[in-house]
């Protein structure tokens, strides 16, 4: 009977230290050492790849955001403020989900095939709204002009980019809208446009939050004047 307690003490302590060692070393010391790594390391990355803008943060690189007007009495979704370049669509997991306009409640694709009647509609609809908001008196757009992405979400609904072509598709209307020339607009997409990481590995882009920042630079020095 002495022996079987003592045997199950001895169990039980062997038990608790083994428990209080890999509490420390799993639950402290190699936590702390992946984070000291990250944050040495890669910095930026470890802290959510943040935008910063005036030394306060406006962003992640990783995450898109909408470019929007106040919401007005009655409307359920605000109109784009046209001033600044825009996002490709949010629509996220469906156009009435919580995931509506880069909202990060969730994350996800309509999952709605190409003959989809409701994606069908919802594409004719963008692309009307593509060629009127970014229609110009001395510039206008031609259906053929509109590239996919300007009229498509991504499959996360959170892409922070758009491509070079729907960046230059805007730069007349945001170039009108700001009373600064549309050369120096679209000096501010070609500078902000990456190339294929590592020369070969997807497409070019243009971040949009960083583009927006240029463009506040741009229009709070008052322009070019040209």
């Amino acid at each position: 009977m002495n022996n079987s307690v003592g045997n199950t003490a001895r169990l039980l302590g062997a038990g608790l230290r083994a428990l209080l060692v890999l509490t420390v070393i799993c639950g402290i010391l190699y936590p702390l050492a992946v984070t000291g790594v990250a944050q040495t390391l890669f910095h930026d990355k470890a802290n959510g790849s943040e935008i910063k803008a005036d030394g306060k943060v406006v962003g992640s690189e990783l995450i898109g955001q909408r470019y929007d007007l106040p919401l007005k009495k009655g409307q359920d979704t605000p109109e784009p403020d046209l001033r600044w370049f825009q996002p490709r669509p949010a629509n996220g997991l469906g156009e009435n989900s919580v995931n509506t306009r880069y909202k990060l409640l969730l994350s996800g694709a309509t999952n709605l095939s190409g003959d989809n009647k409701d994606l069908i509609k919802q594409v004719k609809a963008a692309k009307a709204a593509v060629i009127r908001d970014n229609s110009t008196a001395a510039h206008k757009v031609k259906p053929s002009e509109v590239p996919t992405d300007s009229v498509t979400s991504s499959a996360s609904g959170l892409d922070p980019h758009i491509s070079p072509a729907y960046a230059d598709l805007q730069v007349h209307r945001v170039a009108e809208k700001n009373h600064v020339s549309a050369a120096r607009v679209q000096n501010l997409v070609d500078e902000n446009t990456e190339q294929r990481t590592l020369g070969f590995l997807g497409e070019p882009r243009v971040n949009v939050l960083r583009l927006n920042i240029a463009l506040r630079e741009l229009t709070t020095r008052g322009g070019d004047g040209s």
